[in-house]
């Protein structure tokens, strides 16, 4: 007998799906998706297609461009600025935070991430390595024992993954989260918001270029 999948379960696999392959460069800026091709794709009905798309406009990764033309948002340099904003803000508090708080096997999880992200970068993995960095600065988040402050994170974490896979400079972004591990590792609250605080400009400064050129910079 065929197990039937719930409905909500199809949406969330379908949602999954799309919003990686986003993340991920495989669906670009400017592309279109289609109920009735996805539907096809997935071997199911247009009902969770159409949930899931919703959910990635709310999400801020589609847009619907006309009642009929829904398509992969394209990333304004006002969009990137203000979604850099929020992690300065919030990331350089939950360093503070981190440092403050973490544990033996707190350290030991983040060194474990960074030996992963070490070995993604020398083989030039960009999918891992943007999944290691996510998970990085997530357990970040859980270090800094705050669940209101991920919360607050949580509804701008995919778009936030999606900005961190623009930036291509592996081995210095590698190098930042070292810098930012011994900071953290120091138990010097301040020293640890600092380096995230430079992490953060760093990191913004190379997806700006790398979007729009050296011009949005100035």
């Amino acid at each position: 007998m065929t197990k039937i999948e719930p409905l909500g379960a199809v949406r969330e696999r379908v949602l999954a799906t799309l919003r990686q392959e986003i993340i991920a460069g495989r669906l670009r800026p400017g592309d279109r998706l289609v109920e009735r091709e996805l539907a096809e794709r997935f071997g199911v009905s247009r009902v969770p297609v159409r949930e899931a798309i919703r959910a990635l406009v709310a999400e801020g990764f589609v847009l619907f461009e006309t009642p009929r033309r829904t398509v992969v948002r394209r990333l304004t340099p006002t969009d990137v600025k203000e979604l850099f904003e929020l992690r300065e803000a919030l990331e350089v508090y939950a360093a503070g935070l981190a440092s403050a708080r973490a544990g033996e096997k707190d350290l030991a999880e983040l060194a474990g991430l960074l030996d992963q992200a070490a070995a993604a970068t020398a083989a030039g993995d960009a999918e891992t390595i943007t999944d290691i960095n996510t998970r990085f600065h997530d357990r970040i988040l859980a270090m800094a024992g705050n669940s209101l402050l991920i919360s607050v994170m949580e509804p701008v974490d995919g778009r936030l993954r999606w900005l961190t896979r623009q930036n291509e400079e592996w081995p210095q972004l590698l190098t930042e989260h070292r810098e930012l591990y011994e900071a953290i590792a120091s138990g010097d609250p301040e020293r640890a918001r600092a380096h995230a605080l430079a992490h953060v400009r760093a990191n913004y400064r190379s997806t700006v270029r790398h979007l729009f050129g050296d011009g949005e910079l100035s």
